[in-house]
C-alpha cells in the first residue's frame, strides 16, 4: 500500500478527487458499454469481447492524453490554443462539404492512412475555451476597450461556433454557453455579453437554414415543445428508464439495448438506468457534479486568472455535455446526439475529453506546486528570523 501510494503521489499530480471520479466513470463506462454492445456484435456476427477490447484500449488511449495533459504547465496551452484554432477553420469547412456519415450525421473526417474516423468540433472546442480563456487573461487591464478586447474574441466566437453548427449544432450552442461562461467570469461588461448572444443568434438561424442536418435539429425541437408524439429513440430511452426502477434490472439484463439505436454512445445513460436503476443513475450524476465542483474551485484558488478561466470552462463544457446527454435519456430536452463524456463508447471524444480533464488536473496541480512554494518559502523566512 505504501508503494502504491508513493507512485501515485510521484506520477499522479493535481486534484486526487478529479482523478478518482474519472477512474469511476472509466470503470462504469467498460462495464455499460459490454453490455450495450452486446446486440451490436449479434448483428454484425462478431463477438461482444471485440467491441470489449476495443472500447478498453480507446478508453487507455484516452486516460493516457490525459496523463500526458497533466504533465505539462497548462501555461503552454495558451500558445498551442491559437494554431489549433487556424487549423480547425479549414477542417470545419472540408467536414461540412466533404464529411464521412455516420450514425446519421455528417460530423467526421476519415484519415486516410490509419483509416479512422475523426471529429474536428472536438479539437475546435478545446482550442476555442482554451484561447478564450488566454485572451481574456491578458486583456483584464483594459477589457472594457471594445475594438482592442472585445472585437477578437467576438469573432472568434461567431466563426468557430458558426462552422460547427453547420455540421453539429448541439455542440455549437453547448460551445457558445461555455464563452458565454468564461466571458462572464472573465469580467466582460454585460451589454458586451448582450452583442455576443446576439452574434450566436445569427450563426444559429445560418445554420439551420444552411446546415447538413438544419431540418432534422427543427423538427426535433418543434416536436418537443409541441409535446408531440415521442420520437422512437425517447420513447424506448422513456421505457429504460421506467424498467429500471430503483434500484435496476441488473448488469446485463437490460432489454432496451436490443431496440434503442446507439445504446452504447447516444443513450447509454438509459441503459445504466435500467441495469442499475436510480441509484447507479444518481451514482453517474453526483460524480459529474464533483467533476464540476472541483473544476470550479481553480476559479478562486488560483493564482493566475488563465488557469481560473481554463479550469472553469473546460469543467463546466464536460458537465454541461453529460448533463444535457442525462437530461434527454429522461425527457427534459429534445434528442442532441451529445455523447456522455468518458463513458459513452467513442474514439475522438474519448480523447479529447481525456486531453480537457488532463488540462484541468495541470491547473490544479500548477496551483498546488504553487502553494507548497509558497509554505515552503514562508517556513524557510521564519526559520531565518528565528
Amino acid at each position: 500500500m505504501i508503494a502504491i501510494k508513493e507512485w501515485t503521489d510521484k506520477h499522479l499530480k493535481g486534484d486526487p478527487v478529479i482523478w478518482a471520479v474519472v477512474i469511476l466513470l472509466s470503470i462504469i463506462s467498460i462495464l455499460v458499454v459490454y453490455s450495450a454492445t452486446g446486440t451490436l456484435a449479434f448483428k454484425r456476427m462478431s463477438h461482444p469481447e471485440a467491441y470489449l477490447m476495443k472500447h478498453t484500449l480507446l478508453m487507455g488511449l484516452g486516460l493516457s492524453a490525459m496523463w500526458l495533459a497533466h504533465k505539462i504547465d497548462y501555461r503552454y496551452y495558451s500558445r498551442l490554443s491559437r494554431f489549433a484554432l487556424w487549423i480547425s477553420v479549414p477542417l470545419l469547412l472540408y467536414t461540412f462539404t466533404n464529411g464521412v456519415s455516420l450514425n446519421d450525421a455528417s460530423r467526421w473526417i476519415m484519415i486516410p492512412v490509419i483509416n479512422a474516423s475523426f471529429q474536428p468540433s472536438d479539437l475546435a472546442s478545446l482550442a476555442l475555451i482554451t484561447s478564450l480563456a488566454s485572451m481574456l487573461a491578458k486583456r483584464q487591464q483594459n477589457i472594457r476597450d471594445f475594438k482592442e478586447s472585445l472585437i477578437p474574441m467576438l469573432i472568434w466566437c461567431g466563426v468557430i461556433c458558426g462552422l460547427i453548427a453547420l455540421t453539429n449544432l448541439s455542440s455549437a450552442i453547448l460551445l457558445f454557453l461555455t464563452c458565454m461562461l468564461i466571458m462572464f467570469i472573465g469580467r466582460v461588461p454585460v451589454k458586451y455579453l448582450a452583442m455576443l448572444i446576439f452574434v450566436g443568434a445569427i450563426a444559429g438561424v445560418a445554420a439551420i437554414e444552411l446546415g447538413v442536418r438544419g431540418e432534422t435539429a427543427k423538427s426535433r425541437i418543434e416536436s418537443f415543445i409541441k409535446g408531440e408524439e415521442l420520437p422512437y429513440q425517447a420513447k424506448h430511452a422513456r421505457i429504460a428508464v421506467a424498467t429500471g426502477g430503483i434500484t435496476g434490472v441488473g448488469p446485463g439484463q437490460s432489454q432496451q439495448r436490443n431496440i434503442l439505436p446507439h445504446p452504447y454512445s447516444d443513450f447509454v445513460y438509459a441503459i445504466i438506468i435500467e441495469e442499475y436503476g436510480m441509484i447507479g443513475g444518481g451514482a453517474v450524476l453526483i460524480l459529474y457534479l464533483v467533476l464540476l465542483f472541483r473544476g470550479m474551485k481553480a476559479v478562486y484558488q488560483s493564482e493566475r486568472v488563465f488557469g481560473g478561466l481554463l479550469s472553469a470552462g473546460l469543467s463546466f463544457a464536460i458537465v454541461m455535455q453529460a448533463m444535457i446527454n442525462m437530461g434527454v435519456v429522461v425527457g427534459l430536452g429534445p434528442i442532441t446526439g451529445l455523447p456522455l463524456p468518458m463513458v459513452s463508447m467513442g474514439g475522438t471524444s474519448l480523447l479529447f475529453t481525456g486531453i480537457s480533464l488532463g488540462i484541468i488536473l495541470s491547473v490544479s496541480r500548477g496551483e498546488t506546486d504553487t502553494t507548497f512554494s509558497v509554505k515552503n518559502e514562508g517556513t524557510k523566512n521564519v526559520m531565518r528570523t528565528a
